[in-house]
């Protein structure tokens, strides 16, 4: 049995396989890092930068919450995202996981939509078939 274990110092080799999970279930790009140490970023399926950070990541580090923005610099500069604190037991952010929805570039609701946004999507497509 396999634990994966995350804290504030975890090295971009201890959050990588979260980072490849995360990227493998939606085959898009990926960053994290932990609070105190730089990251990973994955793309198509390789890692492209073991000694990743970005400024979102390091913004929902701070503020330990979970932030949709388009970036205004970096990595993925003009393209959605979400990412999310990964926390501690006390409800402290210890890393934080980022999505990259490349799949659209003008609309946020794409991948990262509200839920029940997606939930009538899903309908209005059952009732066209």
């Amino acid at each position: 049995m396999a634990i994966i274990n995350l804290y504030e110092n975890s090295s971009s080799k201890e959050v990588l396989p979260v980072a490849m999970m995360v990227h493998e279930l939606f085959s898009l790009p990926v960053t994290m890092r932990s609070r105190n140490k730089k990251g990973v970023r994955i793309e198509k399926g390789k890692v492209v930068d073991m000694d990743y950070t970005g400024p979102v990541l390091e913004d929902a580090l701070s503020r330990n919450c979970v932030i949709h923005t388009i970036p205004e610099n970096g990595a993925y500069k003009g393209v959605p995202v979400v990412v999310a604190p990964v926390r501690d037991s006390s409800g402290e952010a210890v890393a934080a996981i980022g999505v990259v929805d490349v799949v659209c570039t003008i609309d946020l609701a794409a991948v990262f939509g509200s839920y029940p946004q997606i939930v009538k999507q899903v309908e209005e497509r059952k009732k066209k078939f």
